[in-house]
């Protein structure tokens, strides 16, 4: 995990090492600032020496200076360290998780990621900050001071060593017992984010079935969660801090009581004492500092632990060593394909699928919820893996093709429809950065988007709100089956894609399909026998298995599940997204 986490400092190192640096000289100064005071008290004013006072006071002034300039320079090169460690870490983070394939996806919710791209990184970049100064300043006080002390009076100073042992025997068992605490503490802030985010994203939903009190009641748990969990966590460390004010008081009573003995007896000078109260004060600061900075590292090693997780997962699916950078053609072949979302558990998504697709075919999917048919076209892009068998696009196994090369010849429309914010016309360029106004119309066209796209004031500059919630589902629909256009694909897939969309505009947009891109291997998913029909042959999955693939004529006349599928919806004379 320390390893990890310290592949980060990349492009900091040299303000991670000055901080500390800067730390320890103004520790010395500090550390040397008593011993100048014992001896103003001891030569100058015991012994009525005024030019002793100026020149110890002048090295005192002159160490103050110093302290103060190298706490100001550890303090500016320490937040330096921190925020860009905090920056490195998000990127990472992020960069990452762009390699992952869906399964590596599917172990991190949405929340827990965003969580711990805010709330963790900030805990880890706190902790960072008080280990390069707090961490590095309390330890060094802490022995500078005992060192002094022990010159001064080995006696007195055995104090110290009741102290730390007490104070070990308090502080140690609470940080082992809290870590696991601040860990639950963490998880629990997924689930808060998780309720937030998925209120906000579906409040229309959510107001529509008038369950706001339902809402509420459930964030209401999240929230009391969290709080029981945070008041044990704090609960557990409150006992620190007066422990360490006890040791305080039990030190300065001691130090007083046999540091007056000492004098009276002639083994100890005022000046002595003085400073000693001074080394005694920076020890048990240094203490309470520690206590401060282990409360810290207990919570960031929660935090920790979340971060690494996101930054040691590999994707499950790379690059070979000697990718194809080309995509002949279109033709697709399943070759007894089976395939799981758990390889080697639990029950199997697809078992042998064995279809071959000629290049520009279109080719419609049907089948009940379940059956498999988005688990099948994901096969294609490669966006998982097959368990057995294997998945061939213009003739060779899509595991040879470069992943980037694979996926930008073949243009999928999901099912959950994505638009980002901004333009329109900044939306469709996902599918090519590089294409003209012309261009997307054209694609906006085949789309039949420019129906409603014409209609807007600001045309093609109208501006999308994030998630496209200012356009209708119908709309978004076909914004991004003319972003997936831009593309050039060779094989364009459409997960359910005109399922918001009436039938006419439905049957536009084939016709467009079939009058535009004939080469274009078309896989059209849909509930509706209307948008596959035409289809040169249908794909019925049932319970993750090829039950039929012929065309719309003999499957009508032989497959039993697309006679019911049929009879359903036309000759019932409805339409149906779900079949009876």
């Amino acid at each position: 995990m320390v390893r990890t986490l310290a592949k980060q400092i990349k492009g900091y190192k040299k303000d991670t090492i000055l901080t500390p640096v800067f730390t320890a000289l103004e520790v010395i100064m500090e550390v040397l600032i008593p011993y100048i005071t014992a001896r103003i008290i001891d030569e100058g004013i015991t012994g009525h020496n005024m030019g002793k006072i100026w020149e110890f006071g002048g090295i005192m002034i002159g160490m103050a200076i110093l302290s103060l300039a190298f706490g100001v320079f550890g303090g500016l090169y320490g937040a330096k360290a921190s925020t860009g460690f905090a920056k490195n870490l998000r990127q990472a983070m992020f960069e990452n998780v762009q390699t992952f394939s869906f399964s590596n996806i599917d172990k991190f919710s949405t929340a827990g990621l965003v969580t711990r791209m805010t709330t963790d990184v900030t805990n880890i970049q706190m902790a960072f900050q008080m280990l390069l100064r707090i961490a590095v300043r309390a330890p060094l006080m802490l022995i500078f001071s005992l060192v002094m002390c022990i010159v001064i009076s080995p006696r007195i100073s055995l104090i110290f060593l009741v102290v730390l042992v007490f104070l070990g025997a308090v502080l140690g068992p609470i940080a082992a017992r809290v870590t696991k605490l601040f860990r639950q503490m963490f998880d629990q802030y997924d689930e808060l984010n998780a309720s937030t985010q998925e209120n906000i994203a579906g409040i229309r939903v959510v107001k529509a079935f008038v369950r706001e009190d339902y809402e509420s009641t459930k964030f209401t748990r999240a929230c009391k969660k969290l709080y029981d969990t945070a008041v044990k966590a704090q609960g557990r460390m409150v006992i620190a801090f007066p422990a360490m004010m006890l040791a305080i008081y039990a030190t300065m009573i001691g130090i007083s009581w046999f540091g007056a003995k000492l004098i009276v007896a002639g083994d100890m000078t005022t000046g002595d004492l003085t400073s000693l109260f001074s080394y005694v004060m920076g020890v048990l600061m240094s203490l309470m500092m520690l206590a401060i900075v282990i409360v810290m590292i207990v919570m960031s090693v929660a935090s920790a632990q979340r971060i690494c997780a996101v930054l040691e997962e590999k994707p499950d699916i790379v690059n070979p060593e000697s990718p194809r950078m080309e995509v002949p053609d279109g033709s697709i072949n399943f070759n007894h394909v089976d395939f799981s979302y758990k390889t080697g558990k639990g029950e199997k998504t697809l078992q042998d699928i064995d279809i071959h697709i000629q290049s520009g075919e279109t080719i419609g999917v049907i089948g009940g919820t379940g059956s498999g048919k988005t688990s099948l076209v994901n096969l294609i892009p490669r966006l998982y893996d097959v368990e057995n068998g294997s998945v061939t696009v213009g003739g060779y196994d899509v595991r040879e093709y470069d992943l980037e090369t694979l996926r930008d010849k073949v243009s999928v429309v999901l099912q959950k429809n994505e638009l980002f914010s901004g333009t329109i016309l900044s939306n469709l360029r996902w599918g090519n950065k590089d294409a003209t106004l012309e261009q997307c119309k054209e694609a906006c066209r085949m789309a039949c988007a420019d129906e409603f796209i014409d209609q807007f004031p600001d045309g093609y500059d109208t501006r999308i709100e994030q998630g496209g919630t200012n356009v209708s589902g119908g709309q978004k629909q076909r914004l991004c089956i003319a972003r997936a256009l831009l593309k050039d694909p060779k094989i364009l897939i459409l997960d359910d894609s005109t399922s918001a969309v009436d039938t006419a505009t439905d049957a536009k947009i084939r016709n467009a399909f079939r009058d535009y891109i004939p080469d274009t291997t078309k896989i059209i998913i849909s509930q509706r026998v209307s948008s596959v029909q035409d289809a040169d042959r249908i794909l019925v999955l049932d319970d993750g298995k090829v039950n039929g693939f012929d065309t719309h004529e003999n499957l009508l006349k032989e497959n039993p599940i697309y006679q019911e599928i049929y009879e359903a919806q036309i000759k019932a004379g409805g339409d149906f997204d779900e079949p009876n």
